[in-house]
């Protein structure tokens, strides 16, 4: 049996624990053990509008009625996270993977709990590292030909969330294009029956304080994913950077041919990039 720290899987918005089910069979064929979890509001912790499921479908009511979500932030998760690693490593550190929006959870849980925190490695993630959120990095040119924000189904600031139709058979393609570009059409399919409507606002809009003594500390790694139509490549390198700028050693990179979902795609692959993070760790 390989020895090595657990491996804490962490999602991004709108899916689950569910999406790292082939990661985890590949980890443990490498004998490294690992578990996904859910974060606040997602997976078994998550909550959909009525109005999603109503029939005769409403569109109106879907853009307008109230998430159950809009309390929750980047911090509350990041403690919550931070207290399942303890959990998990029985008070050792673990090496935490985050995906896309998940890095602003582990990003701010790794500065709250760096003894936790064995390594990060992300994972086509945002780490709000330069004293903006999240939500600032939409803004930049390196993110040009992201293709995410057209599925938002309703004004964030009305719903309290970020809120996306995955029951709208009319944006299918669209949501396969933007998540599951170069993942079999089968998966795809079950991936997106499975995707939650609402993500919580607060974990792109809540600034973060980082400093180089807790979370620069951490070993970073990043799996740069070259055909993103979420986080382009481009804004995965601006990212990347941010990250050197406050970290005492390079982050490591591994690039994937792969979309914004390499847990489906290209699982072996990516459990090769999370090993060698452990081995360098």
């Amino acid at each position: 049996m390989r020895k090595s720290m657990p491996v804490v899987l962490v999602h991004g918005f709108w899916h689950g624990s569910w999406c790292w089910s082939p990661v985890v069979e590949q980890l443990a064929a490498r004998g490294i053990p690992a578990v996904a979890v859910d974060l606040e509001g997602h997976g078994l912790r998550g909550a959909a509008p009525r109005s999603h499921g109503a029939r005769p479908f409403d569109a109106a009511a879907f853009a307008t009625e109230p998430s159950a979500l809009p309390h929750l932030t980047a911090s509350s998760a990041a403690a919550d996270l931070a207290e399942r690693i303890r959990v998990i490593g029985a008070g050792r550190p673990c090496l935490v993977v985050a995906h896309s929006m998940g890095g602003v959870v582990a990003t701010a849980a790794a500065e709250l709990a760096p003894e936790l925190v064995g390594g990060l490695v992300y994972v086509s993630a945002f780490a709000p590292v330069a004293g903006v959120p999240a939500a600032q990095y939409n803004t930049y040119p390196e993110n040009a030909g992201e293709k995410v924000n057209r599925l938002i189904a309703a004004d964030p600031a009305v719903v309290g969330a970020v809120r996306i139709d995955t029951r709208d058979p009319a944006r299918r393609e669209e949501i396969k294009e933007t998540f599951y570009e170069d993942v079999d059409p089968r998966t795809a399919d079950a991936a997106i029956a499975l995707l939650q409507p609402d993500a919580p606002l607060g974990f792109p809009s809540e600034e973060l304080t980082v400093t180089e003594e807790r979370y620069g500390g951490i070993p970073h790694a990043y799996v740069l994913c070259r055909r993103d139509n979420v986080v382009p490549a481009a804004l995965q390198r601006r990212i990347i950077e941010d990250i050197d700028a406050v970290s005492a050693s390079p982050t490591t990179v591994t690039e994937l041919d792969s979309s914004h979902s390499p847990f489906l795609s290209q699982p072996a692959a990516l459990a090769e990039a999370i090993a060698a993070s452990l081995d360098a760790s």
